[in-house]
């Protein structure tokens, strides 16, 4: 398997206006990753989202850094309606085309309206999602893009949710981003589900958290509540509660063999944590 890293990792110099999307690459590159996948593309003034992917696979050629994967936020149960949503993910599959990259990860349901959550569970809702999930798969196919959702957004989160997601899609063109930490957001055994999603990863997420009891007291600043009222906080890889080396063996084990991807959401100087975490992973992989 391979290293990569996320743009988002890099997100406290890019937000500080430090670095830009397209700077980051260089700074990837010479720490060593073996490629980079982008969040929703943030293009500065004046430039398109078009061009500046065009500009992100120029920078990727000329530094042989591969695009790996472009992440992309998405709502099949928006109230625009499922049409128009499967419509905009649809352009996004062309802009990773412009970017390189071959593989799309777009949310299922990020948020979920309130009339949803007050009269349908997700056994209701599941056909939309199905539906939506593999028309814009069918598309991403003839572009040679692989489409994915993550276990991701508390809704969507589960692994037993995500499973019945792909399987009913039933289309080898789409899997999922496996996440390694997002499952203690939803309060499941990482490697439990982990195992349970080997079988169709297609990109996977290293990533780890700091857990505290939800009985205890709030710690604060930079934690945040999973579903279930545990505090998390992202941690560099390796310093956290989540079993990574052990969900990475058990993916290893189903056979997949692509990129695992660096997303750390800490509070320490992101340069420092995406640093240690990388050695910490290169020892597990």
């Amino acid at each position: 398997m391979k290293i990569g890293v996320s743009s988002y990792s890099f997100q406290q110099l890019i937000s500080a206006g430090k670095e830009t999307q397209l700077s980051i690459m260089k700074i990837a590159k010479d720490m060593g990753f073996d490629g980079i996948e982008f969040i929703d593309l943030d293009p500065p003034e004046g430039v398109t989202e078009a061009q500046y992917a065009e500009m992100i696979r120029e920078e990727s050629e000329k530094l042989s850094l591969p695009v790996t994967a472009y992440t992309i936020s998405a709502n099949l149960l928006k109230d625009t309606g499922v049409d128009a949503e499967v419509e905009r993910i649809c352009r996004k599959v062309d802009v990773a085309t412009i970017m390189g990259a071959k593989n799309l990860r777009h949310d299922a349901a990020w948020s979920v309206p309130d009339d949803i959550r007050a009269f349908a569970g997700f056994e209701q809702v599941l056909p939309t999602l199905v539906d939506g999930c593999k028309r814009v798969t069918e598309y991403a196919q003839t572009k040679g893009v692989t489409t994915m959702i993550e276990n991701h957004g508390f809704f969507c989160q589960d692994s037993e949710r995500v499973e019945k997601i792909i399987n009913g899609v039933g289309n080898a063109n789409f899997g999922v981003l496996l996440d390694i930490g997002n499952f203690a957001c939803a309060d499941e055994n990482s490697a439990l589900a982990a195992g349970r999603l080997a079988p169709y990863t297609k990109h996977v997420h290293a990533k780890d958290f700091h857990i505290k009891s939800g009985n205890g007291f709030d710690p604060g600043s930079g934690f945040f509540k999973s579903r279930g009222g545990n505090y998390l906080r992202g941690s560099i890889i390796g310093h956290g509660d989540i079993p990574v080396m052990q969900c990475l063996s058990i993916v290893k084990n189903s056979g997949y063999d692509g990129f695992v991807s660096i997303e750390f959401e800490g509070l320490e100087d992101c340069l420092k944590g995406i640093e240690i975490g990388f050695e910490n992973l290169k020892k597990m992989l």
